[in-house]
């Protein structure tokens, strides 16, 4: 039946989909009423599960919403830096609590008091000026340090664009395969997490015959304390759009799609005034400057869904379907969006694709490590003493991050959550002890992700941590599979319960919940859950065990 639907769902094409007139439909009110989602149902010729079922899901769309005027952030890091309480203690000063909401991560981790309101975010100091803000007369103040160890690959800025884009009528004068043997010579793994090889990807995509196929950028990937991607798309937004473009013609596909997080508003604008300077100049639509190939964009907005950072989750949601991750083979690369062959990566991957054809494929291995190429972006949260997006070596050690980049903290930290809410949960006496690279994260038993760093002050209590992480996956998870969609919920229920009823958690009982949701789950919004609670229950064992038998 999802086969059948994406290729239904599909007939009308990108600019005219289900999830996008949804969310239009939802504008002014917070949600789309009955009569709309009705005409749409018809329209796009599905059942009244579909619309409803989309509707329900996403946190912009749900019912729920409706009346909303306010957002206040409940990611990781402002949870940590505990503002919120006393942001919303302000807030509630000019709205009611029916009008006040909550978004998951606004990528404000680095100053947090992260909010909200018509459209735009704010956060930091921006709260005492809220009576400006609500008459939209006043923009955010936020900003943040950028900076760099080794090789400017993705924090470099781009002095003139003329020259930038020669690279594309360079690259077309090659043929796809020179451009693919760059890419895997390079060495680089996808930055969305797994490590992935990022040129097998290419070559299987490019491989499956098709008249038809997509690029996508997945600008989704919503972890707590990471806000690389949202750096990515509001200050190099053409090194994403060139990177897309790249793909495109190696792969073969004529369609680059943007799926950008609905949290970040201001990223929407700016990829859509970059794409306009592009259609502007001739360097996207038919015949690119002179070629055979064709290449244009889309850009969707998303509604608030943690799961559409899986790749298969995100393609169902451009679809209009409702985003429930897809049993795996056939992989995307074959059966894709609107079942067509797919490539998808994450803003960081595509942005180093420019680099990589302009430097060619071996300077980029050079590198880095042996086994991890190139550079990473890192995020630093509110309580290091220079917070920000610092972009460093492959194999750098992250003492040396923490200490010359971030200035160290400013209070006492135990734990570093890095990688998002399903990467390793790394006590401060293993800092020393890890690169940042894939295989020193994945020795040590942690897993580097996005490289984003949340910091877990010693007087923030574990227990209440981990019960924070398992509600977040009960609420984002898409609910396809049991083992993440009830195992979730049981450990929050698990931690909730050892905190106010003086309830022991029956160690035995925690770890077969862990390994069932690790062996089990579809994807790895279920599967990754239990490494940081692993580590917790390895490493903070005695703070614990008041909690645990």
């Amino acid at each position: 039946m999802p086969e059948n639907l994406s290729h239904l769902l599909g007939r009308k094409g990108l600019n005219n989909n289900l999830f996008e007139e949804l969310g239009i439909a939802a504008q002014g009110n917070g949600t789309p009423n009955m009569e709309r989602m009705e005409a749409l149902r018809k329209e796009f010729l599905v059942g009244k599960s579909t619309v409803y079922g989309t509707t329900t899901f996403y946190d912009f769309l749900r019912p729920e919403n409706q009346g909303k005027k306010v957002y206040i952030c409940n990611g990781s890091a402002c949870m940590t830096a505990a503002t919120q309480t006393g942001l919303k203690d302000k807030i509630s000063q000019h709205y009611s609590a029916d009008e006040i909401g909550e978004m998951c991560c606004l990528g404000r981790c680095h100053e947090n008091n992260a909010f909200h309101i018509g459209g735009k975010n704010f956060s930091g100091s921006d709260i005492h000026e809220i009576t400006q803000i609500k008459s939209n007369a006043l923009k955010s103040k936020e900003k943040y340090n950028v900076a760099q160890i080794g090789t400017p690959i993705l924090t470099e800025k781009i002095q003139d664009l003329t020259n930038f884009y020669h690279l594309l009528k360079i690259s077309l004068e090659k043929s796809p395969d020179e451009l693919l043997n760059e890419i895997k010579t390079s060495g680089i793994r996808g930055r969305g997490g797994a490590g992935f090889a990022m040129g097998f990807k290419l070559e299987s995509c490019k491989n499956t015959p098709s008249e038809d196929k997509f690029v996508v950028c997945n600008a989704d990937e919503g972890d707590p304390g990471a806000y690389s991607d949202r750096y990515l798309l509001e200050e190099q937004p053409h090194k994403v759009l060139l990177g897309m473009i790249l793909t495109g013609y190696i792969i073969g596909a004529n369609w680059g799609v943007l799926y950008i997080r609905g949290e970040y508003p201001e990223s929407v604008d700016i990829i859509n005034d970059s794409i306009a300077f592009l259609r502007e100049n001739h360097l996207i639509g038919d015949a690119i400057l002179g070629s055979q190939f064709n290449f244009d964009f889309k850009v969707i907005k998303a509604m608030g869904a943690y799961i559409c950072g899986e790749e298969t989750a995100l393609l169902s949601s451009i679809e209009g379907q409702r985003p429930e991750v897809r049993v795996r083979p056939p992989y995307p690369t074959q059966v894709g969006l609107f079942n067509m062959p797919t490539v998808d990566n994450n803003v960081e991957s595509l942005a180093n694709i420019p680099f990589i054809l302009a430097e060619g494929g071996e300077k980029y291995a050079a590198i880095g490590s042996a086994k991890s190429s190139g550079t990473k972006l890192v995020s630093l949260d509110s309580h290091f003493n220079t917070p920000g997006i610092y972009e460093v070596d492959m194999g750098t050690p992250l003492s040396k991050v923490i200490e010359e980049l971030g200035g160290g903290f400013k209070n006492k930290i135990k734990a570093l959550h890095i990688g998002g809410p399903l990467g390793g949960l790394v006590p401060v006496a293993k800092i020393n002890d890890l690169q940042l690279d894939f295989d020193s994260f994945a020795q040590q038993g942690f897993l580097l992700g996005h490289a984003s760093v949340v910091s877990i002050p010693e007087d923030f209590p574990l227990v209440k941590y981990i019960e924070h992480l398992f509600q977040f996956t009960s609420h984002e998870s898409c609910g396809k599979c049991f083992p993440c969609r009830l195992g979730s919920t049981r450990g929050y229920e698990l931690f909730k319960k050892a905190q106010n009823e003086g309830y022991k958690i029956d160690k035995t009982l925690l770890t077969d919940l862990l390994e069932t949701m690790e062996k089990g789950s579809l994807c790895a919004l279920g599967g990754g859950l239990p490494l940081p609670i692993k580590n917790a229950l390895m490493y903070f064992e005695e703070e614990l065990k008041e909690y645990i038998n």
